[in-house]
């Protein structure tokens, strides 16, 4: 709840700039300063000087002051907290490149804003130590989370990751799912057929047994069945069906029965329409409550699928 607050920030750090409101009238800092969070880093896009990230660093001074003598327990000493779409005419055109880069590549490698979070992340990392920083994200701000995590993760650098809706949809997964159809449809054709030895033709990625060090970073990931920028990630990894509801979490097991994610899903009672189901208030609200929805998804397997191989060495 607090970090999508934070996030909230960060929206609000943006219209503060384009409305030229200042330190003093901004409505950014009412969301980290009763957390006693401070803000020492802005992440500003250089195609249209546009906000879209900051760091937020605990404010000792400031829970002295309140006769507060300890973070508390599980609060990161710093966060970099990234938003998602603004459409506002100052930073729709940058925003929906970076969506419309994600829908065609289900990737943001090639985005000043991925090359620029993770700059931050590592800088974070060396300043405090991998287990007292954390990144959380909004929409297209949580698919760069995911994908800045899990650049560090490939380096042996496990950062607590948080996703509010992440963006699930995306040709380029779309094409794959038709081509894996296309694949099973050839491997059984294959089957029927007379052959002299053994034709493998699963073109999957091979999870290695090896590298289990690579097999520790686990991303939470908060999403709304509602919302049909995010819901995929409920889907499970095998006919899609449900697990039994049972409980306020779940973590995403691959086929190895390694737990790769947890995933958080609003009770049905919960934000019904799309705009509501997408936005960041339901994860702050006091009616909110999580259900445990399922034990695999195929999405979330896939894209961390390269953390479980043998990783290759890596340049410093």
């Amino acid at each position: 709840m607090v970090i999508a607050c934070f996030i909230q920030g960060v929206y609000l750090m943006e219209l503060d700039r384009q409305e030229q409101r200042t330190e003093e009238n901004g409505l950014a800092p009412k969301w980290w300063k009763p957390f006693k969070y401070k803000q020492t880093q802005t992440l500003v896009d250089e195609r249209d000087n546009s906000i879209y990230g900051a760091v937020l660093e605990w404010d000792r001074s400031a829970a002295l002051s309140e006769l507060i003598l300890m973070r508390p327990s599980g609060a990161p000493r710093a966060i970099l907290v990234l938003r998602g779409t603004l459409l506002k005419s100052p930073t729709i055109r940058r925003d929906l490149q970076d969506d419309l880069r994600f829908l065609a590549w289900e990737s943001l490698k090639g985005s000043v804003r991925f090359h620029g979070a993770l700059e931050t992340l590592r800088l974070m990392v060396d300043k405090f130590g991998s287990n007292n920083v954390c990144i959380g994200g909004h929409s297209l701000g949580a698919g760069f989370a995911l994908q800045v995590g899990k650049a560090l993760a490939k380096h042996g650098i496990f950062v607590e990751c948080h996703l509010f809706n992440p963006p699930s949809v995306s040709l380029a997964m779309s094409l794959r799912s038709i081509g894996e159809k296309a694949g099973f449809l050839w491997k059984k054709i294959k089957g029927g057929l007379p052959s002299k030895g053994e034709v493998s033709v699963d073109g999957e990625e091979k999870v290695s047994t090896n590298g289990n060090e690579m097999k520790k970073w686990v991303p939470y990931l908060y999403v709304n069945n509602n919302d049909y920028i995010c819901c995929y990630y409920t889907h499970s990894a095998g006919l899609g069906t449900s697990g039994d509801i049972n409980s306020e979490k779940t973590s995403m097991i691959n086929d190895q029965g390694e737990i790769v994610a947890k995933l958080f899903v609003t009770m049905s009672k919960g934000p019904q329409k799309f705009l509501e189901a997408h936005g960041l208030e339901q994860w702050w609200s006091d009616g909110m409550e999580l259900q445990q929805a399922l034990h695999h998804s195929k999405l979330i397997n896939r894209q961390l699928s390269s953390l479980y191989t043998t990783p290759r060495s890596i340049k410093s």
